[in-house]
């Protein structure tokens, strides 16, 4: 009985424009929200718009840029829900083949992007609003080479959970994916990639790779559950055991 729609809800997905992000927004309005997506590429915002409908809004923002993005949440006033999703492809490769700028790249716009986000979102957030974040498994079962995603990962899960304690009654959860498909790995050929896929689906105790919408789900559920908070939500085809 505690567990309620989106219904009339106001919902700002920040990377709410291609994979995961454009799936959780379309997922917010399934569940009768209303989605606010944000890219830092307005020709992107322009293509998730014509997806979405006419009850979406959309805004271009640099989410690098602390001040763009005070000037956004400052034009957006109150709203229920922060997802925050935005990233490029993350490094692969040894530490020592991986130079230090790369190393801050790969944290700019994950984890640097969501805490602006977050410091600049909440004083506009509705009363039983709530945040949900996104992290990845690589922290929790990380392999050779996976040095720059494992603490991007690892990062995103402990400033979850601390704020979760900071900004109470506020609700503050992640989602952590596993192999999904979605356009970060449209920089793969498409015949290795769909191999990449079949190999790393077989070996899955579900059978396959997941797809965003399959991730967005799991949004939808932290932003509807009234008693979640400071989880870290591990979806991944059941990853991690194997």
């Amino acid at each position: 009985m505690s567990i309620t729609t989106l219904q009339h809800q106001r919902v700002v997905l920040l990377g709410g424009t291609s994979g995961i992000g454009l799936a959780s927004a379309q997922a917010v309005q399934a569940a009768g929200g209303s989605a606010v997506v944000v890219s830092s590429r307005a020709s992107s915002v322009a293509k998730a718009l014509a997806a979405l409908g006419g009850r979406a809004e959309g805004h271009a923002v640099d989410l690098t840029d602390e001040a763009a993005v005070q000037q956004l949440f400052e034009r957006l006033g109150h709203f229920d829900h922060l997802v925050y999703s935005a990233g490029d492809s993350l490094p692969m490769g040894l530490l020592a083949e991986t130079g230090i700028d790369a190393m801050r790249k790969a944290f700019d716009v994950r984890v640097f992007g969501a805490i602006a986000a977050v410091r600049h979102a909440v004083p506009h957030l509705r009363p039983g609003g709530s945040v949900v974040l996104t992290g990845g498994v690589a922290s929790l079962r990380p392999q050779k080479g996976w040095t720059a995603a494992a603490s991007v990962c690892g990062a995103m899960d402990a400033f979850t959970r601390a704020l979760a304690v900071e900004l109470a009654p506020v609700r503050v959860n992640l989602v952590s994916p596993g192999f999904v498909r979605t356009p970060l790995w449209d920089n793969i050929a498409e015949a290795q990639r769909e191999a990449m896929y079949a190999g790393v689906g077989a070996a899955l105790p579900v059978g396959r790779v997941g797809e965003a919408q399959d991730i967005a789900q799991t949004y939808v559920y932290l932003m509807s559950n009234p008693y979640a908070t400071g989880q870290v939500v591990v979806v991944d085809g059941g990853g991690v055991l194997v």
